[in-house]
Parts: structure tokens; C-alpha cells; sequence
């Protein structure tokens, strides 16, 4: 397992040449400290644990490893199903003026076609991730005030990384003196 910077993680997902709607995730506060945890997962793609914390209002700073080669039924378990209520993305900026207006025009029409016709709120998510050209989407089981059920399930399942990813980002929060209040 090798740990590298969050943004590295996001962008090996973004560069996997998998279906884009089959990725799954979960995230919730830290068990410990400051910060989050989050694990996407993708069948063919394999699984990514991801431990963020904001520095400040405008900087997140994180670690994250790839935890697994692919995602089992074990693992799979404790990842959301495809009609969950909750979703998430990750985007990849266009290339150029050119690809902004084309993935706009693609968005409008996207959006036009769901104002005519009724369709479920998950729908209109992932066509508008399609039209978007989202490299991955889908299901996500978050709580933003603690940890859902399924994220300590996978923390047990990967103690080992669990264990490395933590010493790491309380190295980043220590250097950072995030985890000082204020009086």
C-alpha cells in the first residue's frame, strides 16, 4: 500500500477507464480527530480510502491509499446500492472553451428534457453526470455529523490502512496546527 496525497487518489480515479456509474461511497466524520474519512469503490477499479480535513475555508489537505484491487462481495457489502438516496461525483475541469461549450449545450439539453417529462431526482443525477462527462458517480452513504454504520465496518476491514492513513494526517494537522483552538 503506498499513501499519497488525497488529490493524487482523486485523480487515479478520475483517470480509470471503468463505467463511471458503477462507483460507490462512503464518508463520515474521523474516528478520531479532526477531519473525515471517505471510501469510494468501483468493481474493476478496486477500492480507495481517502482521510481529508479542511486547513482552512479555502484548503483541504488529506492522505489516501488504494486499499484494494477490486471490490468483492465482502467489501461490497458495505457499499451502497445503486438506488441509495444520497450521491456523489468527482469532475475533471473541461479541456478548453471549446469542450466548456459543448459539455453546456449537452447540460441544457439534459436539464430541458427533465423540466418536460417526470423522472426520479437519482435520474436526473446521473444524466446530468453523463452530460458532464463525470468520470465517476453514484450511490454514497454520508453523515456529516458522524460515521455511518458501513464506514466502521470498512475501517475494520482495513485496519492496517486505517492505522497508517491516521499517523499520516495527524503528521499534516501537527505541521499545520489545525488542531489548536481558539480563545
Amino acid at each position: 500500500m503506498r499513501i499519497r496525497e488525497w488529490q493524487d487518489i482523486l485523480e487515479d480515479v478520475t483517470e480509470r477507464n471503468v463505467d463511471p456509474d458503477d462507483w460507490r461511497a462512503v464518508a463520515g466524520d474521523r474516528a478520531g480527530g479532526v477531519g473525515e474519512d471517505m471510501y469510494l469503490a468501483h468493481p474493476r477499479a478496486g477500492v480507495f480510502f481517502l482521510k481529508t480535513y479542511a486547513k482552512n475555508p479555502f484548503e483541504v489537505r488529506g492522505v489516501g491509499a488504494k486499499v484494494a484491487r477490486s471490490l468483492d462481495d465482502e467489501i461490497g457489502s458495505f457499499m451502497p446500492k445503486r438506488d441509495s438516496g444520497g450521491r456523489f461525483a468527482v469532475q475533471s475541469p473541461p479541456e478548453d472553451e471549446d469542450h466548456a461549450e459543448t459539455v453546456s449545450k449537452r447540460l441544457q439539453t439534459v436539464l430541458e428534457t427533465h423540466s418536460d417529462a417526470p423522472t426520479r431526482p437519482q435520474d436526473l443525477f446521473d444524466d446530468v453526470m453523463e452530460a458532464v462527462e463525470s468520470p465517476a458517480f453514484g450511490p454514497m452513504e454520508y453523515d456529516q455529523y458522524d460515521r455511518p454504520e458501513e464506514l466502521e465496518e470498512l475501517s475494520e476491514q482495513f485496519e492496517e490502512a486505517e492505522e497508517l492513513l491516521n499517523a499520516e494526517l495527524d503528521d499534516l494537522i501537527e505541521t499545520d496546527e489545525v488542531d489548536r483552538g481558539f480563545m
